[in-house]
């Protein structure tokens, strides 16, 4: 096991790691931008670094400064947690070339999972379902229209190398194309450094299904179940549950099958997700593998009891899954709401400031994940999201009624946040039924719901 761990990440999720590192017994150091020279996860640690001023890319993105971080404090492996450099491969490569442990994928596998059209062309090679689209990187609006009218319209036009709904666009004919592709093309090319892109068929009112994989150096991989994270503002998740309340246990495992037999395709190691859509009939299709731990991890540990952030690590060291499939329960029910400091009823506007006041909830059943507490300042800089809020019981009904008195009883004051929107998300009467797809948000919240 490793004896020091740098966490190249901020806010809750730097938090996270670092308690399962306290729980291995691992020595553990923090970066920090100047402005959170008095963040959370800087108090936690044992040792905390500099790594550059407020904006990601001198800080959070800058490699030489993380890498050099972990060299003068000895660091043996560094974990990069979500976002930021979670699914970079040429971070991925530094650490390696530099002989520090990467806490997830080899380098070459986040960059064949990372670019999306040969991740759909590798797994429709194994069997895996996969969206009916381009087979390679569209090239100019000849051929975009071309591939459209043999798929049929609507279709989506996607970054090749993107994630997090950057460079999408639906396109319901042909006359829009050319404008929607040089848009999305610019986006990308922003965004990820590559204007690639290639088309999917558009599934109406479709479920976002993701499964959870783990996979260690041996080549055994199982599944953690799935998580339905359909409830999306502009393709950025709200709330995530487990288990989906459209999923059989049939079709749970064929999902889990899928998932796992995607990630031996490409020879998976460590912690994955492997997402996919769920339309209306109950066929499902693979979309896109995350090489990292996702934000909503920790629904999938209430229910299965599996610590997956301390798997990631003992992986990591060399360690082999103790885990076996059979053996792997899926007890209860769990929500987790993400909490922003934004507005809801405007459009989720970030709301920056400093927190005057913090009451976390507390209670059988109710974890909170954080990297904020009184007197944090919440910084234009970085992403608005201030905790997360998991609930779990025994039904889903009960997992509901647990989330709405945790929210109603958390108190979180100086700074706008996205509780009242989440407190009308439960109690919608769609949601309560378990009626959710992708678009949910814009067309069952109806301008009453929304204030």
């Amino acid at each position: 096991m490793f004896e020091k761990l740098l966490v190249a990440n901020r806010g809750e999720i730097a938090c996270r790691i670092l308690q399962a590192c306290r729980e291995l017994k691992i020595q553990t150091v923090a970066v920090y931008s100047e402005a959170d020279a008095d963040a959370l996860h800087v108090q936690l640690a044992d040792e905390a670094v500099c790594i550059g001023p407020p904006p990601n890319k001198d800080s959070y993105l800058n490699v030489a400064n993380i890498i050099s971080a972990a060299v003068i404090t000895g660091a043996e492996a560094i974990h990069p947690g979500y976002g930021n450099l979670s699914e970079s491969a040429t971070f991925a490569e530094a650490c390696e070339k530099c002989k520090i442990t990467f806490v997830g994928p080899p380098a070459h596998i986040i960059a064949r999972m990372g670019d999306k059209v040969e991740a759909r062309r590798t797994l429709r090679e194994a069997g895996v379902p996969v969206v009916p689209g381009s087979s390679d990187v569209v090239r100019d609006v000849r051929e975009a229209r071309e591939v459209a009218g043999e798929l049929g319209y609507p279709v989506m036009i996607k970054a090749a190398l993107g994630g997090g709904g950057t460079g999408i666009r639906i396109i319901h004919n042909a006359e829009q194309m050319g404008p929607s592709l040089d848009a999305a093309r610019a986006e990308a090319r922003a965004a990820f450094g590559s204007g690639d892109i290639y088309l999917e068929k558009y599934l109406p009112e479709p479920r976002h299904i993701e499964v959870q994989v783990l996979a260690d150096n041996e080549g055994n991989v199982i599944h953690l179940g799935e998580r339905d994270c359909s409830i999306q503002y502009r393709h950025q998740k709200l709330l995530e549950e487990t288990p989906s309340p459209a999923v059989s246990s049939s079709l749970r495992r064929r999902l889990g099958e899928a998932a796992v037999k995607a990630a031996q395709a490409v020879d998976y190691r460590n912690a994955g997700t492997v997402e996919f859509l769920l339309d209306q009939r109950g066929k499902f299709y693979f979309i896109e593998m995350n090489t990292r731990i996702q934000v909503e991890h920790p629904v999938t540990e209430m229910l299965t009891g599996v610590d997956i952030v301390r798997e990631q690590i003992r992986i990591a060291a060399g360690e082999h899954l103790d885990l076996e499939q059979g053996k792997i329960w899926f007890n209860g029910h769990a929500i987790e709401c993400r909490i922003l400091a934004a507005d809801g009823d405007r459009g989720f506007a970030p709301s920056p400031g400093r927190v005057t006041r913090w009451e976390a909830p507390a209670g059988p059943g109710i974890r909170v994940d954080t990297g904020v507490g009184p007197g944090s300042t919440i910084s234009v800089y970085y992403d608005p999201m201030i905790a997360k809020v998991i609930c779990w019981e025994q039904t889903r009904s009960g997992a509901i009624a647990r989330m709405e008195a945790a929210l109603r009883g958390m108190v979180v004051e100086g700074v706008r946040t996205t509780i009242p929107y989440h407190l009308r998300i439960l109690g919608n009467a769609y949601f309560r039924r378990g009626e959710v797809d992708t678009h949910f948000l814009e067309r069952r919240m109806t301008p009453a719901e929304e204030g």
